[in-house]
């Protein structure tokens, strides 16, 4: 049975002959002049306008080989770009013959194979059974492959470590990244069309917070090797800029969580942050359902969905349930009296994972994760408790937050509060987070005495949210993995990369080199 290794070795006998032949198996230009599918979204239209004599019908395109059928003195290929995929009829009479500098001839059809690029100029038409085709006039090879793509590709390990061959043989995987930038797309769009203003800040940072994470950690050379964090969040900068007199700001982009990994949730993702002076909670809740509606739109065509089970439709009012509500009726508990006992209690009879280190803001989130996953929403879900947001205004009540979430297929999709403009008490808060850290929580905020500093000189009243791509993988209906198109994995070089490039040290030390390998040979 012929091997990975077979079928490449036959592939560089070929490129050696192209070469041979003086053909350039990898030249720069390619003047296509049209796509694919405004051929065969349009055919009956064109040869209609055309007449007879097929004026204006000629067209140079472009794609990868994706079969080759040859029988003497005809061929048919069958290519595809981006857009879709068409068929090219070869007669050897019709088809200019080899010029090395120009066109493959009939007879150098052999040396093509699935996988290469190619660019043919000729007329549009029909064949004789139906199928929309290209008359081909001249034909000239763009990228020789030299590698086989996969007829399919299933296996999930592989398809990760090749992304670019999932895409290449899994259309609706391809198509999975074009909705991914439309909804990013119409994020900005939306924010823009609502006067935000979009500013970059730093992912490394000498302090990081904003969020209840595991931070990656750095050093820069050029500043003495001291140490930094990358980003866990984008909220400290952009409030500073708040701050600086910016009203309406946000960033789009990743950030970094040095955890675990799973359906939900990758250690580095893309999310997004929005800040806007002089707005409430109520504000950015009403905004946000405005906001979710549109941006699912614009992605997926429709507000109903089918997501892990649960029937959703995005288009009414949500509902509103409030935290300690919620934790009353499943626990019979009180979220701001109750014991860290009590808490425990609760865990264990719910039979939820009691951890040596628990505390109780941890402990109540679990039990609340636990009631979550459960619901279909959406839901809002409003007054976190005030020990479980660090950063959030707190409501006349003193002990709850002007916070909200939005609860959708077992998973809170985002989340948003008025902010904490008080210094005194963002300090406090912080020293709370901090003795938290030092009793063995790494996920507790740290203290940022420049962001205090900031909120001395004064931030406006405002509201701030952010979401991550879950959202996207969410309604997409994809794990975390599937939802990036190249997701981390643990670094290994399986046994026919060893074999094919016997010639490679895949475990060199830095300054070392390798040979080349001749690919002509």
């Amino acid at each position: 049975m012929a091997t990975l290794k077979d079928f490449r070795d036959e592939r560089l006998r070929k490129l050696k002959d192209l070469r041979t032949l003086g053909v350039d198996p990898y030249p720069a230009n390619s003047n296509r002049s049209v796509d694919i599918s405004e051929i065969t979204e349009n055919i009956d239209q064109i040869l209609a306008d055309a007449g007879e004599d097929k004026n204006g019908t000629s067209v140079n395109i472009v794609g990868r080989i994706q079969s080759i059928r040859s029988f003497g003195k005809l061929a048919f290929i069958t290519i595809s770009d981006f857009s879709g995929e068409i068929q090219l009829f070869l007669e050897k009479d019709k088809v200019e013959p080899f010029d090395a500098e120009h066109n493959l001839g009939m007879e150098n059809i052999k040396l093509l194979d699935t996988g290469d690029f190619i660019s043919a100029t000729g007329d549009i038409g029909k064949s004789k059974t139906g199928e929309t085709s290209v008359f081909v006039q001249s034909l000239r090879l763009l990228t020789k492959a030299i590698r086989p793509l996969p007829t399919q590709l299933t296996n999930k390990e592989e398809r990760f470590r090749r992304r670019y061959v999932d895409m290449a043989v899994n259309s609706e995987v391809r198509d999975r990244f074009v909705r991914r930038s439309k909804f990013w797309q119409a994020t900005r769009d939306f924010l823009n069309d609502n006067d935000f203003i979009e500013i970059n800040i730093p992912v490394l940072e000498h302090t990081t917070g904003g969020a209840d994470a595991n931070p990656f950690v750095t050093s820069m050379d050029a500043l003495d090797h001291q140490e930094f964090y990358l980003r866990i969040s984008h909220e400290l900068p952009l409030k500073r800029l708040l701050g600086a007199g910016y009203e309406r700001v946000y960033d789009l982009g990743p950030r970094f969580r040095n955890e675990n990994v799973s359906d939900e949730h990758l250690p580095e993702h893309i999310a997004m942050e929005w800040y806007a002076a002089y707005w409430d909670w109520q504000d950015g809740m009403r905004f946000m359902e405005k906001m979710y509606k549109y941006v699912l739109e614009q992605t997926f065509g429709t507000l109903k969905f089918n997501v892990k089970g649960f029937d959703i439709d995005m288009s009414g009012e949500w509902e509103v349930w409030d935290y300690s509500e919620t934790i009353k009726k499943h626990y019979d508990i009180d979220v701001h009296t109750s014991t860290l006992d009590e808490v425990k209690k609760a865990l264990q009879d719910a039979k939820l994972e009691v951890e040596q280190t628990e505390n109780r803001a941890r402990g109540i989130d679990k039990l609340w994760k636990n009631i979550r996953k459960d619901v279909a929403g959406p839901v809002w879900l409003v007054n976190t408790p005030k020990f479980i947001s660090p950063l959030s205004k707190s409501n006349p009540d003193g002990v709850t937050t002007q916070r909200f979430q939005p609860v959708v297929a077992g998973s809170e999709l985002g989340n948003g509060f008025s902010e904490l403009n008080d210094p005194i008490d963002q300090l406090d808060r912080f020293l709370e987070q901090q003795d938290m850290r030092d009793a063995g929580d790494d996920e507790a905020m740290m203290l940022d005495i420049d962001f205090v500093e900031m909120l001395e000189y004064g931030m406006p009243p405002a509201c701030g949210w952010g979401f991550s791509e879950r959202v996207f993988w969410t309604f997409e209906g994809v794990t975390a993995k599937e939802g990036v198109p190249f997701p981390q994995l643990k670094h290994e070089i399986d046994n026919t990369t060893k074999e094919i490039y016997p010639h490679i040290n895949f475990h060199h030390k830095k300054g070392q080199g390798n040979e080349k390998e001749d690919l002509s040979e």
